[in-house]
């Protein structure tokens, strides 16, 4: 995280731990508040790596799972795009929103791993002409979500994209629209004290651990550390939220994709769930979910968690589609509490 901006953070109260916003001193009321209100959070916890130079578009295009040319970069307005870098095996490696600003392609990942990303891909640069730069420190993201986010924000920058995932950039930077009601704002840090002095105003501040929230109910997956190399991209929904082109060419892992979509049955998709385990504990990434239909052996993984308004934890978990359709999916354990399945905002084909 910027040291300017972390200094001003904690002048806000924020308490910070490993890069990451826990919260401002009351996450309960936080999460409270994300259901009710207009909220604001810092998103410092994912990086940043810009793609410049004449060859970014073709050699992304080469490397990652969406379309690159579906981003149609453009001086006011372009589009965002989710999508997965995978090993050979089509595992994913990391998953990503990409969107062009003044910068190039600017790919927004888990700061965790930015680093041995951005690394193994320079490897793969070669000859062509493109630069990778490691932006976290330059742009702040801010997140603004609730029922008067647009309206805010319209109130403070002027513009605001009209559909889902759609960028408009701005005299204070590039605004995205990743849902309704759901906007990404990213500011050069030096102004970004001043952007968030105007939403607070009408905004809460709240821990990241919020933002994740919203993310999981959107049903938009984020591969961490313990997830690695555990999905092909479509287990994860890719396919039903953009972030696959089966039109494209070559990159690390495409055949193993391809083959998925086109052999028809995906042996295992992401679902939206709420566990209840006992007070005091927590669900984590990585965590294995069990069910009668496959005895001892694990039939699925907790993707992302985050604590619910109401109790216990929402997940994205990537189970066996013929345990889903059983249908009762334990945490850790044939013994521990069960998964209440709940309906993603889009469509999935089994």
């Amino acid at each position: 995280m910027n040291p300017a901006w972390h200094s001003f953070l904690q002048s806000c109260n924020a308490i910070i731990q490993d890069g990451r916003v826990v919260s401002y001193g009351d996450a309960a009321a936080e999460l409270a508040s994300v259901r009710s209100g207009t909220v604001l959070a810092d998103l410092s916890h994912f990086g940043l790596i810009h793609f410049s130079d004449e060859d970014a578009q073709s050699f992304l295009q080469g490397q990652v799972s969406c379309d690159i040319k579906a981003i149609n970069p453009s001086v006011t307005r372009s589009t965002a795009l989710y999508g997965s870098y995978c090993n050979p095996k089509g595992r994913m490696l990391a998953s990503f929103l990409m969107w062009h600003d003044s910068g190039g392609y600017a790919m927004q990942l888990p700061s965790t791993l930015r680093a041995a990303i951005q690394k193994r891909l320079s490897m793969y640069v070669l000859r062509a002409k493109v630069k990778l730069i490691d932006s976290s420190d330059a742009l702040v993201r801010i997140g603004v979500a609730g029922d008067h986010a647009e309206t805010l924000m319209r109130e403070v920058l002027g513009e605001v994209p009209g559909s889902p995932l759609e960028v408009v950039h701005v005299q204070a930077g590039s605004v995205i629209r990743l849902a309704q009601d759901r906007f990404e704002l990213v500011v050069p840090t030096g102004q970004a004290q001043t952007v968030w002095e105007r939403l607070r105003k009408n905004a809460a501040p709240v821990g990241v651990s919020c933002w994740d929230w919203l993310e999981i109910k959107a049903g938009i997956p984020v591969i961490t550390t313990p997830t690695q190399e555990q999905f092909v991209p479509q287990m994860a929904n890719l396919d039903a939220i953009g972030g696959i082109s089966f039109q494209k060419g070559c990159y690390p892992g495409q055949e193993i994709v391809a083959r998925t979509q086109y052999l028809g049955k995906i042996k295992r998709r992401m679902v939206l769930a709420h566990i209840q385990p006992s007070p005091e504990t927590s669900v984590e990434a990585g965590d294995e979910l069990f069910s009668a239909d496959m005895g001892e052996q694990s039939s699925g993984m907790i993707a992302n968690a985050a604590p619910a308004p109401d109790g216990g934890f929402d997940v994205l978990a990537v189970i066996q589609t013929s345990s889903i359709e059983a249908g009762k999916i334990h945490w850790m354990s044939l013994d521990g509490p069960m998964l209440d399945i709940m309906p993603l905002p889009y469509l999935v084909h089994h």
